[in-house]
């Protein structure tokens, strides 16, 4: 066979080079009418760089470039032409001031039916304060969006996203599968109602990396059909900890397996590694968990399962939880506690809390033993427990 002489091989190189960049599709947002002011509406842009980038059949880069975006509510929907659409955000996207805009969607920003979105930096300001201050009044209010959903999508990537001000919950991860979040960062006041900062439900593959959470509610929350989750290098506080749950407030619900909550610290949380349910009948389970490698700096409820969940006494008075929470593993946990009770096992009477094992926990007082209470709950310890354990 023939051989190319070397003075061809530069123009291949250069020809191959070129066509490599001319694969990948570059959307800036100003091209198509964004305008970084915080003050014009940026809808439109966003969503006309989205219908471009979804129809490529090649790999597509959506760039926002630094200054302030104004955004409606604004879905981003697939199925599109190719499974590689990144979003480089060096700006901030802001919500309008008036909380009413979308305080009566469910969401702010989302994406459904999506595969190979990734969503690299920049900030997501919901601007959430009026409508808690709504909320906190009394008065009569719209429910409140969440700031960021993902649902029925699969390879997800975020990462150094920054979530502030939700007006609900900061992220969803719902339908979802392999989805990676890493080095984010979730800021609200730590009397924000219902501002959880990641929420995952429903969802199989999911690791939350390396993030920051301060909130008014669960920094992270499990709900019903999370499976395979890998969580690992969270600071949480303020907030209300880590929580699987609640489970059980539906009848017929999918259960929540093979969960690793790995190196995280708390700091002046309302809980911190906590499984609750409602206490009614339901079909729901929690199984095969481990939290391990914690630290509790002042956390009022360190380590806790709630299987009487009945908030306001309505609908569940006098029931007991139809939850099954078994193989719940507590390995190297250590700190403070804000109240006498450092470790809770309040489990259903029906389906007692069983499998669960205490490795080298050390939870303190105001520099006195702790106790521990327990109900309805059976498993081992190994190592030094401390408070005394009770199972």
């Amino acid at each position: 066979m023939a051989t190319l002489p070397p003075l061809f091989l530069p123009l291949i190189l250069f020809l191959s080079f070129n066509s490599s960049l001319a694969a990948l599709l570059n959307l800036n947002v100003l091209s198509f009418g964004a305008k970084p002011d915080g003050t014009t509406d940026s809808t439109n842009a966003f969503l006309s760089a989205w219908t471009r980038a979804c129809a490529s059949t090649n790999p597509a880069t959506i760039y926002v470039p630094k200054g302030r975006f104004l955004l409606r509510s604004v879905n981003f929907r697939g199925k599109c032409n190719n499974n590689a659409i990144s979003f480089r955000i060096d700006g901030t996207l802001v919500a309008p001031v008036d909380y009413r805009i979308i305080g009566k969607a469910d969401n702010w920003i989302s994406f459904q039916y999506v595969d190979g979105v990734s969503i690299y930096g920049g900030k997501l300001d919901a601007k959430g304060t009026g409508l808690w201050a709504c909320k906190n009044s009394g008065k009569a209010c719209p429910s409140g969006a969440t700031t960021l959903s993902f649902s029925n999508s699969k390879n997800v990537v975020v990462d150094r996203l920054t979530s502030l001000n939700s007006q609900m919950f900061h992220i969803v991860i719902n339908g979802c599968h392999n989805v990676k979040m890493q080095g984010v960062t979730v800021i609200a006041s730590g009397n924000s109602p219902n501002t959880d900062g990641i929420h995952v439900q429903l969802s199989s593959g999911v690791t939350i990396l390396n993030s920051n959470i301060q909130t008014g509610d669960d920094c992270i929350s499990i709900g019903p059909g999370a499976t395979n989750l890998w969580i690992e290098k969270i600071t949480c506080g303020p907030g209300h900890g880590i929580s699987i749950g609640s489970l059980g407030k539906d009848q017929n619900e999918a259960g929540v397996q093979n969960v690793t909550v790995k190196t995280a610290k708390f700091m002046g949380t309302q809980n911190g590694v906590r499984i609750k349910s409602w206490a009614r009948p339901s079909s729901g389970f929690a199984r095969n968990i481990v939290f391990q490698h914690i630290v509790m700096k002042n956390v009022e409820n360190p380590i806790v399962i709630d299987q009487n969940y009945c908030p306001g006494n309505k609908n569940c008075p006098d029931q007991v939880s139809g939850v099954k929470v078994s193989n719940v593993r507590y390995q190297d946990i250590h700190g403070t506690s804000a109240t006498q009770v450092a470790v809770k096992f309040d489990c259903s009477a029906k389906h007692p809390c069983s499998g669960i094992r205490l490795e080298e926990v050390k939870l303190t007082y105001k520099n006195e033993v702790a106790e521990a209470s327990c109900k309805h709950a059976a498993g081992t310890i190994s190592g030094v427990v401390q408070p005394t354990s009770c199972l």
